[in-house]
């Protein structure tokens, strides 16, 4: 089992689809369109970023914890599933979920009694999931590492209103931030074993060799792991060759 992670914007549904066809896996995806809070969470940041501009310091974001106990719910649920059998890549994991709620906090968006109970919760699941799974915790975490300028054309490029930083100007430093908080989470994470992918260097969506040499790393990890052996890697590389030319 594979599970992918990086900020807003990243690829990671992208990759994911990649992997999964290259690697006959089933793919995982977090809905996004159906969820009815991710727009609300946008609106009220604005909305608490005006108050505090007017003085209000203790201005927060009503629909922080909202969002964030929705996310926590459909990702556990999502992993619980996919631990239930082998050969799986999802797009999000359960593991970065924390990133969101603590920036959220620190930002002023949600209180610390809500970061608190956030967090028990969290934990909570965390230790269920052995008992409810196949798998204590994913064979290979991949991060995908993208700048901010990468971010933005990205977010841009697939269009959704609430996340146009055009649109919410307060947006700017909320991204900026948040790829603060991902880079300590790599320096921190330890469920699984992680592999870092510049998504900058490399543009696996429309460069096919970008795409074969992010493969490539990916799969070598995988061996290295015991999760492919030499001959399996060899041939899945040998079909990919084949289907190109």
């Amino acid at each position: 089992m594979i599970t992918l992670a990086g900020i807003i914007g990243s690829g990671k549904s992208s990759l994911t689809e990649i992997l999964s066809e290259e690697l006959g896996a089933k793919a995982f995806y977090e809905p996004v369109e159906d969820n009815p809070v991710l727009p609300l969470f946008y609106k009220g940041n604005e909305i608490a970023a005006k108050k505090r501009a007017e003085g209000d310091a203790e201005a927060t974001n009503p629909y922080a914890y909202l969002l964030q106990t929705f996310f926590l719910n459909r990702r556990f649920a999502m992993i619980k599933k996919a631990m239930q059998d082998d050969n799986n890549v999802l797009d999000r994991s359960i593991y970065e979920d924390a990133i969101f709620m603590k920036m959220n906090t620190d930002m002023g968006n949600a209180t610390e009694v809500e970061y608190d109970i956030y967090k028990k919760l969290l934990d909570n699941m965390l230790e269920e999931l052995p008992y409810a799974a196949h798998k204590k915790s994913p064979d290979l975490m991949v991060m995908i590492d993208v700048s901010y300028d990468t971010m933005i054309k990205r977010i841009q490029k697939r269009g959704r209103e609430y996340e146009q930083v055009e649109n919410d100007p307060s947006l700017v430093e909320y991204y900026q931030r948040l790829l603060g908080y991902y880079d300590e989470w790599k320096e921190e994470y330890s469920a699984s074993p992680l592999l870092i992918i510049d998504g900058d260097k490399y543009d696996f969506v429309n460069n096919v060799a970008d795409r074969n040499k992010v493969l490539d790393i990916i799969e070598t990890r995988l061996v290295e792991l015991g999760n492919l052996t030499e001959e399996e890697f060899l041939t899945i590389k040998k079909g990919r060759a084949s289907s190109e030319i």
